[in-house]
């Protein structure tokens, strides 16, 4: 039976799964969902609270029902509509592969050749620093290494109270016993 052959009261007593069955079964071809909703609503009369409030189950509903098919694009059909091998085809989208960013970067690494490299302006580079600046860069190589001396030093009393820990908790299993 079509939409038009159901009542105004026999159209809000149907669940609205119900309702996009036949609606799509009277359309005989996939609508969007958006369309779906908005001719729903019109045939029940829904005002736009009880649309919000219900569109997120049908939807649900909608992708569980077997008697649907998402087609893509939020088209959606009836399963009966399509063979196996149909739908499967047409729900199939395909995947753009994308570009990777490293070989772009080894491209670029190409356009350069040895014969373009100026050595002669890294001389110059070398000659602007002064001793001081050469010391301050290496004084702050040094700092570092310091601080690593400091993260041993640290793990390795970490590590002694963790065995410290391991040995009271192994005295307290042994005087429950």
């Amino acid at each position: 039976m079509s939409l038009n052959g159901y009542s105004k009261e026999q159209l809000k007593e149907m669940s609205l799964i119900e309702v996009a069955h036949e609606l799509l079964k009277s359309k005989k071809e996939p609508m969007a969902f958006k369309d779906i909703m908005d001719e729903m609503t019109n045939l029940l009369g829904l005002s736009e609270d009880e649309v919000k409030s219900k569109i997120a189950q049908f939807y649900t509903d909608l992708n569980i029902e077997g008697h649907f098919i998402g087609l893509g694009d939020n088209r959606w059909g009836l399963r009966a509509w399509y063979p196996v091998e149909q739908y499967e085809e047409e729900v199939v989208t395909v995947i753009k592969p994308k570009k990777k960013k490293a070989k772009k970067v080894a491209d670029d690494d190409e356009d350069y050749d040895e014969e373009d490299i100026d050595y002669d302006d890294l001389d110059d580079f070398d000659d602007d620093l002064d001793d001081e600046e050469v010391d301050d860069l290496l004084d702050d190589t040094d700092d570092d290494e310091d601080l690593d001396e400091e993260f041993e030093d640290d793990d390795e009393l970490i590590d002694d109270l963790d065995d410290e820990d391991l040995d009271e908790e192994d005295e307290d299993e042994e005087e429950k016993l």
